[in-house]
């Protein structure tokens, strides 16, 4: 499989596409004013402590409030000893046997989170008081009207590890298979570390030599003792440490060997890349490449019109079926239909190849956008439970490309899968768009019928008080036009029914459902002297 890893940085705004087999499969956008903020680390004031919910809100300096969970709380943290691992494994705790995560994603995201719980939880408000300082770090962005989630369990990410100040755990990448290579990585750190940390070694690690794991140890830990002294300098809320641009995080967690090349078309970020790889991965120099053509990066590679119907609830399959993608506030549905497909054989045939396609272009879809959370498939039925099986084990297979950690269930007797996929950040559709102004985020509008209607009952309510000649309904060209033919009849029938004329003025300024009724009334003008 081909891999090319295209990045648009126009100043206000910097596009990463990951595109596979010249088809876009990973998207990522930062805008000006709006960088990603997860993994930046903050000093917060805790502002309100929830027992009920044993969670607390923290001011980290953003428009909303972030909120921690009693699990993700670190008692006496930080310390000011800096010299020593701030925070040993908790009293109480088990160590997971891991890390042994299966993807990228996971040993950044997840790594805070690889010391369980201890069995007897401690309250939340023993733990933390309002008025109180503590540093946190992000671990996923506002997503609508929710604030950033944060955690005290620090995690700082380099090229090849991952840095855990708060546990000593060490942990290698599930995906480096040989044991040996496993042993040598863990041995090699070991040898390197300069103080008890944790780290988890990352997939990008395998066959790197003691010399460069040395280097980025001591560049993780530079990275941690400024922002603990800054944490001790500054007031909260402040920003200790920021995480890297959109570009330098894609070339640090994406470009990897499996990536044939990088383009980019600015030469800044040109020469950034180059300084970044310098000192970590320099065999992989050659193949970044400056793209100086006229014709615009995302033109040239044909991803314009991939990103454009990112937004359509609609997708269609090859075959001529078709699925539908509903995303509401508590979950995500999917609808799996056949559309124009009729098939060559039986209906049974004809049911599971659109069953299979469809999951193909899903798992695709939901990487895509990045759609994270509960979600539901609803298939189209099928009779036979060998169906069901296959196409519940095939999804499972699709969705192991996907860097994000999903967990789905089998197939139900309604045709359904439920699955759940990790999310850090907004989907790639709400960075895209906004709810309609004029539908007001619904997706519909009354029909032209139903407010001509409400405008029928409205003038039969204000009938009884009406003292003018005649009444004036100002609404939208649209329902004016609709009132003026379609239902010229029934205004007139309303009319001789309040025995008062009905003047119908269209103005583009209202919204199509709002309408304004005026009585007038007769009287001869007057003249100032």
């Amino acid at each position: 499989m081909e891999k090319k890893l295209i990045i648009n940085d126009a100043g206000f705004e910097t596009r990463v596409a990951l595109v596979e087999d010249g088809a876009l499969s990973e998207l990522y956008i930062e805008r000006t004013g709006e960088s990603e903020i997860v993994s930046n680390i903050y000093k917060g004031k805790v502002m309100r402590v929830l027992p009920g919910m044993q969670a607390a809100f923290v001011d980290i300096g953003l428009d909303q409030a972030a909120f921690i969970y009693v699990d993700d709380v670190v008692m006496g943290f930080p310390s000011d000893e800096i010299g020593s691992p701030l925070i040993q494994e908790e009293e109480g705790h088990e160590e997971v046997i891991l890390l042994d995560t299966e993807n990228d994603e996971d040993e950044i995201v997840q790594a805070a989170h690889i010391i369980k719980p201890p069995k007897i939880r401690p309250n939340i408000e023993d733990m933390i008081r309002e008025g109180q300082e503590i540093m946190v770090q992000v671990a996923k962005s506002p997503i609508g009207k929710k604030g950033a989630r944060v955690t005290s369990r620090i995690t700082i990410p380099g090229r090849f590890l991952v840095l855990m100040p708060t546990t000593n755990h060490i942990g290698v990448s599930r995906r480096i298979t040989e044991s040996s290579e496993r042993v040598r990585l863990k041995e090699q750190l070991m040898a390197s570390r300069e103080e008890p940390f944790g780290y988890i070694v990352r997939t990008v690690c395998e066959g790197v030599g003691p010399e460069k794991i040395a280097h980025e140890v001591q560049f993780l830990t530079r990275v941690w003792k400024r922002a603990v002294s800054r944490y001790w300098q500054k007031s909260a809320p402040s920003l200790l440490h920021q995480e890297l641009s959109a570009s330098l995080r894609a070339v640090r967690d994406l470009f990897t060997k499996e990536v044939d090349r990088l383009v980019v078309d600015s030469e800044r970020g040109y020469k950034e890349i180059l300084d970044f790889l310098e000192p970590n991965m320099p065999g992989l120099r050659d193949a970044v490449q400056y793209y100086n053509r006229p014709e615009a990066i995302f033109d040239a590679y044909q991803l314009e019109g991939d990103i454009s119907r990112l937004s359509r609830k609609k997708v269609w399959l090859k075959s001529g079926g078709y699925i539908v993608i509903e995303e509401t506030e508590a979950l995500v549905s999917v609808d799996v239909n056949t559309g124009r497909y009729v098939g060559k054989g039986d209906l049974s045939e004809t049911i599971l190849k659109t069953n299979l396609e469809a999951l193909k272009e899903i798992a695709y879809q939901l990487r895509l956008r990045d759609i994270g959370g509960i979600i539901v498939i609803d298939f189209i039925d099928m009779e036979k439970l060998e169906d069901r099986d296959k196409v519940y084990q095939v999804l499972v297979e699709m969705l192991k490309k996907d860097r994000s950690t999903t967990n789905v269930l089998p197939m139900s007797e309604m045709g359904l899968i439920q699955m759940t996929r990790k999310r850090t950040r907004e989907n790639i559709n709400k960075q895209l768009s906004e709810p309609c102004s004029y539908c007001e985020g619904e997706g519909i509008v009354l029909s032209k019928k139903s407010i001509c209607h409400n405008i029928y009952r409205e003038i039969l309510r204000q009938s009884y008080d009406i003292q003018g000649s005649r009444i004036s309904v100002k609404t939208h060209p649209e329902i004016a036009r609709f009132l003026l033919e379609e239902e010229n009849v029934t205004v007139l029938s309303l009319e001789q029914r309040i025995q008062t004329p009905i003047l119908i003025q269209a103005d583009p300024s209202l919204h199509v459902e709002c309408f304004e009724i005026t009585e007038f009334l007769d009287s001869a003008p007057t003249c100032g002297g």
